[in-house]
């Protein structure tokens, strides 16, 4: 009984070992994350992506354009550890990295990571929904009141729905995961985790701030590099 006890101390000591006391190493520009599919935030920062192999398509694993064809439909279909068949919507998917370059969903679109760090930085293209009312019995000579009093009837306005894109800045806080707008109120959040450089960039001026919020997130990053299990 002792030597099956024994026997479970051991295999158990080396899988707590291999799940918490990886080797980590730190990033730099030269790291590249392993090609495939991440689901969640969790999966990036342990760069452990769904790879290529287990991604159930139809394209052809070493296409160049292997993943703008993939994550052209609304379901990915994937295999697990357990060689279980498995799916995800799109819109669940955190985003993807391609030729060790990382790739984050914002809106209907995956846009590249350009600076990766404790404070990530990335251009987004945002699909915006606008919707405009009209009066039918407006014009720039007359009002005509929209209630009719003979009948008793409202005539309702009418609208019109659009969309448009635009691009925008945003940060990454590779701690939480958490996206925010590039502006100096969310630049402050995500310093914070660095309370001697979040006091200096406070003692800045308004227009100090705006001007040096890429120099800051630099300065972050070099402080408090992020790692990743080797």
């Amino acid at each position: 009984m002792r030597y099956y006890f024994l026997i479970f101390l051991l295999f158990n000591g080396i899988y707590i070992y291999s799940q918490d006391d990886r080797e980590m190493v730190a990033y730099t520009h030269e790291f590249r994350f392993n090609d495939g599919i991440f689901l969640d935030f969790s999966q990036v920062k342990q760069n452990d992506p769904i790879p290529k192999y287990k991604i159930l398509t139809n394209a052809n694993y070493h296409d160049p354009d292997f993943f703008d064809k993939v994550l052209r439909h609304d379901i990915l279909y994937y295999f697990d550890d357990n060689a279980v068949r498995l799916e995800v919507r799109l819109k669940d998917i955190w985003g993807y990295s391609r030729n060790g370059v990382l790739y984050i969903r914002i809106s209907e679109n995956f846009n590249r990571v350009t600076i990766v760090g404790g404070i990530c930085h990335f251009v987004g293209t945002v699909t915006i929904t606008d919707t405009r009312y009209m009066d039918p019995y407006y014009n720039r000579y007359n009002y005509y009141n929209r209630y009719n009093y003979y009948n008793n009837y409202y005539y309702p306005m009418q609208s019109t729905t659009y969309s448009r894109t635009e691009m925008k800045q945003f940060i990454l806080d590779f701690e939480t995961g958490k996206v925010m707008d590039y502006d100096v109120q969310n630049l402050e959040i995500a310093l914070m985790r660095d309370p001697e450089l979040h006091d200096e960039y406070m003692m800045l001026k308004s227009k100090e701030k705006k001007q040096l919020k890429f120099l800051y997130i630099r300065k972050f990053n070099d402080r408090n590099p992020i790692r990743f299990p080797k």
